[in-house]
């Protein structure tokens, strides 16, 4: 009996460590106790000591307009197909909150594995400690989320579409880096006055996982300031934003920086030899949110705009993977003024249940020209043409546990005078994915 009793307790507990949890999460929280989703973390701590698990996984179908498209939702298709059925994320996190004796929490670690027909990686790895002197500072190192921009830190289990925008991929690929964090953000009495804003400042290594090492000793320094959701407004109407800023860089082994001189007709590739040992990473950003609640559920805008100087090769304006070719001779670097935004209108139909989703979004990789301007004699690539992104779909919340999305990205990229960029390609996708979480 004493056997059946133990079985049956950790099986009780098994089932409450995997409830669900209610709340929109961000890639950057801490265990915030005044949101559904902190109270659910202090709960369960508080009864069955410091560990929990949570997850989902996304089984999804898609369908591109042309065989063997290029596109960032869920990477490129294969050569000779249009469609594919496949695992999108299937994530394991586990946290372990280690409290005081006045149940405040001194130190959090979590680990987050993403298990799918590639391969298992790592997406956190992590810990963070509290102060609780002031109970207003942590202090997080590891592999976790870059604090910049809002589409970036919201979580992939909770955002609406099925990814995030193009630039959002290219420049913050898998979201992740390593480093370090300081963060602002009151938590008790003390400074409560301020228990709207929150400050997070890292250094990171710069390549996230895009590399399988940090190639050069140049760091990234991001910092965020976030004004959190206020409610002073007439019926309910939520409103938040924050801006952001990257200064980085790439060691330059190279010797050689490309970078456009001139803009429109005269636009033009040129060459600094000898250059900068280091080219420049600058990113700017600003995000706003406004929320309108109704009986029927909400009427949602966000809208985020980023701009700045982005280094990557030749063929590509992503963050290298690395600083040499196969043959271990160092790449040209090339240095790029971008510009991308992303627009979404969000409203429920009828009930919580079920939302429309609207979205738009543009990644222009070279701000200097435009159409035809983009030419192959002058030392432009692909690499400099711009794309648009009108997505749209319907969202349904069936439980805690279940989502269904149907979703359609119609993509366009400008006219080049590039080779097979002449016009635009053929490159719409549909989504169809499940969502099951514990």
């Amino acid at each position: 009996m004493p056997f059946f009793r133990r079985l049956f307790s950790i099986s009780a507990l098994f089932c409450l460590l995997v409830s669900p949890v209610y709340a929109q999460q961000f890639l950057t929280d801490m265990m915030d106790t005044t949101t559904t989703l902190g109270k659910g973390y202090y709960s369960i701590f508080q009864r069955y000591d410091q560990l929990r698990f949570t997850g989902y996984v996304q089984p999804q179908y898609q369908w591109a307009s042309d065989k063997g498209a290029k596109v960032p939702a869920a990477g490129d298709f294969g050569p000779y197909t249009n469609s594919r059925f496949m695992l999108r994320r299937s994530r394991l996190r586990a946290d372990y909150v280690v409290r005081r004796a006045d149940k405040q929490p001194v130190t959090h670690f979590v680990l987050q594995l993403d298990a799918t027909e590639k391969g298992v990686f790592a997406r956190d790895v992590w810990g963070r400690y509290f102060e609780n002197r002031w109970s207003m500072l942590s202090f997080t190192a590891g592999l976790f989320a870059r604090p910049f921009g809002y589409e970036v830190n919201l979580s992939s289990a909770d955002r609406e579409a099925p990814e995030r925008g193009r630039a959002s991929q290219i420049l913050m690929r898998t979201e992740r880096d390593l480093g370090i964090m300081a963060s602002f953000e009151p938590r008790g009495t003390y400074l409560k006055r301020f228990n709207w804003l929150r400050f997070d400042a890292g250094i990171f290594n710069g390549q996230g996982l895009t590399a399988p090492t940090d190639y050069d000793s140049h760091k990234d320094v991001i910092g965020r300031l976030y004004v959190r959701p206020a409610n002073g407004f007439k019926n309910g109407w939520r409103l938040s934003g924050g801006v952001s800023y990257l200064y980085g860089g790439i060691f330059n082994p190279s010797g050689k920086l490309f970078t456009a001189s001139g803009s429109g007709t005269t636009a033009i590739m040129t060459v600094d030899s000898p250059a900068a040992d280091i080219a420049k990473r600058r990113y700017l950003g600003a995000d706003l949110q406004l929320r309108i609640p109704n009986s029927k559920g909400a009427t949602e805008f966000r809208a985020e705009y980023i701009r700045g100087l982005q280094t990557g090769i030749a063929g590509s304006s992503e963050t290298p993977t690395t600083l040499t070719n196969s043959t271990g001779v160092p790449v040209p670097l090339y240095t790029r003024q971008f510009d991308a935004a992303y627009f979404y209108f969000l409203q429920n139909l009828g009930s919580p249940r079920h939302q429309l989703v609207l979205k738009y979004d543009w990644y222009d990789p070279n701000v200097a020209l435009s159409g035809k301007d983009v030419a192959p004699g002058r030392g432009f690539s692909g690499a400099d043409i711009s794309y648009h992104t009108l997505g749209g779909g319907y969202v349904w919340y069936a439980s805690p546990h279940l989502k269904a999305t149907l979703w359609y990205d119609h993509v366009r990229n400008e006219s080049t005078d590039l080779p097979g960029f002449t016009d635009d390609i053929s490159d719409d996708v549909f989504t169809a994915r499940l969502q099951y979480r514990f």
